[in-house]
């Protein structure tokens, strides 16, 4: 793949969940499988069931196969819990090049958690590749952000988040 001649701009998103940012953090890493769309962002599709999320640098995110196959999507190159975890992100069958998906949490200034996401590096894909690959990704992040702010909210009672 060439490199784009000209930056392309990073997808961003901002949420805020009512835990605090271990919570946060771990809902949004350990517990990925639980929130994360299978059904319309993997790459098996009806045949995947699961998310195994290695939680250090050097692992990976996994997708989970009925037939027990695996896809890595990612590659973790930052670690940071509670605070911060940067992944390199190829989810694709036979994946080529990554871009880089950072994401930070931190404490919101009426309480819960700030999650900020940053996913950039398109220009890897090349310009046209990646500017429509980074479109794609545009709503793509709100889909699968939406669960997560919904498991989130779940795991709030009337007195706040479980001890």
């Amino acid at each position: 793949m060439r490199l784009s001649d000209s930056p392309i701009k990073p997808v961003r998103k901002t949420r805020v969940v009512p835990l605090n940012p271990d919570e946060a953090f771990d809902l949004f890493t350990t517990r990925m499988g639980s929130w994360w769309p299978l059904a319309t962002h993997s790459i098996a599709e009806h045949n995947a069931i699961g998310i195994r999320f290695e939680e250090r640098i050097g692992g990976r995110v996994v997708e989970l196969t009925e037939d027990g196959s695996e896809y890595s999507w990612a590659d973790v190159i930052a670690w940071d819990p509670p605070h911060r975890l940067v992944l390199a992100w190829h989810p694709s069958a036979e994946p080529e090049v990554a871009t880089i998906l950072e994401v930070r949490f931190s404490p919101a200034p009426d309480g819960g958690t700030q999650l900020d996401l940053e996913h950039r590096g398109w220009e890897e894909l090349g310009a046209e590749q990646g500017n429509g690959v980074r479109a794609g990704y545009q709503s793509g992040w709100d889909l699968a952000l939406e669960p997560f702010e919904k498991t989130s909210a779940t795991l709030t009672g009337p007195s706040g988040p479980p001890a």
